[in-house]
């Protein structure tokens, strides 16, 4: 009796992991089905019509064409020879037969785990629910995808003979691949979107078509993927609100005075220079994050600047009319504010190296109102810029600067996505997920919100940018040309805290690091945890992560490491107390001009412009 009771519990649980995998309701599932292609005819729609109407063409072709060469490049190495490619198939199927034999002693033995041919790396969300290694079929997809996805990495990592530039793109190239052939991204190849969608009848999948249309018309042709619940945030509502007024504007930038938190404030005011490929507000998320707050609290006179988001009108703007226009408008309404001439200045990302490049140009014309500077996550050297790099070679600059001149600028979307494609199995794929398979709203999140909140880059800007600094490295060597000076880093003598983040994939601290050896005064060099964001915007009340600080940035990065010492917590005490051993000098809080006289509230108009 009890070996038939026993199989009846088998056979109950075996039809119920079958029935979680059928349509429940036939006609309900038909009907969504046709919703859904209803759906999917729209999100073409929206797809083709801008480019039926010319408002938008497609640069997909040049990335692709990109990739193609590269790959090839990689395949005439192994296929050069026979040996050598015969050797690099049987790897490959070598792997598989261990996948195979797997397979059948898991059919053959109820009573012993079979142990995985090839496992998750660890954190790897994609395989997490439990059907990935107990339903058979979905065990064999993940571990032929990751068997294949390991070979393709390693046929690039032995392949010889390939430059470094190269190499690096055709890895870059294999993990996007990868991330994007996953099974995990797939309804029939993933257990948990199979279940969810035979459990609401396809619903999910006509709630992530609309989302796609939606998302598509909301780039104008292009995907603007959704990270956060937009819905839930408005910038100078729940956003960006600490209080301030706007006190200059320019064509490129809306300089912002915040109001004082206290009585008594540090005599150097301090102006931000915020990068220009996001919005200034990542320094101003909320109130609990914001570091313009935090830094209003500890008797900073905070000045910000608040770029443009620039369209057709802004083409010729170029890196001296943001340091004329922007930087140096910046110092003189802080001059008029406040009276002041000796200024600090935080240059943050880009920002930080318009900023490094400015004072390298003031230097020889002699303003010398910056009297320290502090760039947070800034590349001046970009021997080791990251994976940023797989996009910036003579070919994709020249076909970028020739798509950028059809309207003067490059748009937003696209250097989102570039960045998006940096932790693309962070950034991109779990949303596609969620949103279009799923068909779930994301969560309201104000980073990502802000993340998503894009910026266009002026045509003659961004060809600056990519040109001196990406593909010629000439700031760090001192070749870099502004208003008709050849400018060095070693005339910025003004002494400098540099901050670099751990898992920095945007400025990695290495290339932080190396910058340190090009300026010509005292560098102190502090290394936050985490990465690009999180390792800045990390206030003392979190408690969160740590910060390195050791001895001169010289040598190897590695070595500073090891000798460098472990700190709890956020950096921003640190920086204030270094800040404070420059000047400590103390005046009566300056309150920002009334309204009559200002040019409106913080944060301003250009900030609210969207793309």
């Amino acid at each position: 009796m009890s070996k038939t009771r026993d199989s009846d519990k088998t056979d109950d649980a075996g039809s119920s992991a079958i029935e979680q995998y059928l349509v429940q309701d036939p006609e309900r599932f038909a009907l969504n089905l046709a919703r859904m292609i209803e759906q999917a005819g729209k999100a073409a729609s929206a797809w083709t019509e801008p480019r039926a109407k010319g408002q938008t063409r497609d640069h997909v072709a040049e990335p692709m064409a990109d990739m193609v060469k590269t790959f090839s490049k990689l395949t005439e190495y192994w296929l050069s020879d026979p040996q050598r490619a015969l050797e690099a198939q049987t790897r490959l199927y070598s792997g598989y037969m261990s996948i195979w034999a797997n397979a059948i002693q898991r059919f053959g033995s109820n009573e012993m785990p079979v142990e995985d041919a090839v496992k998750p790396e660890r954190g790897d969300k994609r395989f997490e629910d439990p059907e990935w290694g107990r339903n058979a079929f979905f065990d064999f997809l993940k571990q032929t995808y990751l068997v294949t996805s390991r070979w393709a990495s390693d046929l690039v990592e032995h392949a010889e003979g390939l430059d470094e530039h190269t190499r690096h793109k055709a890895s870059f190239y294999v993990k996007q691949v990868a991330a994007a052939i996953s099974p995990s991204n797939f309804v029939l190849t993933n257990p948990e979107l199979f279940r969810e969608t035979m459990a609401s009848n396809g619903e999910n999948l006509v709630r992530g078509m609309k989302m796609l249309a939606e998302d598509i018309a909301a780039g104008k042709g292009d995907l603007k993927l959704r990270q956060a619940d937009a819905a839930s945030f408005e910038v100078g509502k729940n956003i960006a609100v600490t209080p301030g007024k706007v006190v200059g504007r320019s064509d490129v930038a809306e300089i912002i005075q915040y109001a004082p938190a206290t009585e008594t404030v540090l005599k150097r005011p301090l102006l931000i220079c915020p990068p220009w490929i996001n919005k200034f507000y990542i320094l101003d998320l909320n109130p609990e994050k914001s570091f313009i707050r935090w830094a209003t609290e500890q008797g900073h006179t905070v000045f910000v600047i608040s770029w443009i988001n620039p369209d057709e009108r802004h083409g010729a703007k170029s890196w001296e009319a943001y340091i004329r226009e922007g930087l140096q408008y910046g110092l003189d309404m802080v001059e008029k504010a406040t009276g002041e001439r000796e200024v600090n200045a935080i240059g943050y990302c880009v920002g930080g190296t318009l900023l490094s490049a400015a004072l390298a140009l003031l230097a020889q014309e002699g303003d010398n109102r910056i009297r320290s500077a502090t760039l947070f996550t800034t590349q001046v050297d970009f021997t080791y810029a990251g994976d940023l790099k797989v996009f910036v070679d003579e070919d994709q600059v020249s076909a970028l600067e020739q798509a950028m001149n059809e309207n003067g600028y490059l748009e937003g979307t696209k250097m989102a996505t570039a960045f998006n494609m940096l932790r693309s199995g962070d950034l991109i794929w779990p949303y596609v997920v969620n949103n279009y398979m799923r068909g779930k709203e994301p969560l309201p999140f104000d980073l990502l919100y802000w993340n998503a909140d894009s910026t266009r880059m002026t045509a003659a800007n961004h060809s600056f940018y990519l040109r001196n600094c990406y593909l010629e490295n000439n700031l760090s060597a001192g070749r870099m040309e502004l208003a008709g000076r050849t400018v060095s880093l070693a005339d910025v003598t003004i002494p400098i805290y540099n901050l670099a983040a751990r898992e920095d994939h945007i400025a990695p601290a290495r290339s932080v690091f190396l910058g340190c050896r090009n300026f010509g005064g005292e560098v102190d060099f502090v290394l936050a945890g985490s990465g690009h964001i999180a390792g800045v915007v990390n206030p003392p009340a979190k408690k969160k992560y740590q910060y390195w600080t050791g001895g001169k940035p010289e040598g190897a990065f590695e070595d500073w490491i090891a000798s460098a010492t472990e700190n709890p917590g956020s950096w921003w005490p640190h920086w204030q107390r270094w800040v404070e051993a420059k000047d400590s000098t103390r005046v009566p809080a300056r309150t920002p001009c009334d309204k009559a006289k200002s040019l409106g509230d913080a944060p301003g108009t250009y900030v609210k412009v969207r793309v």
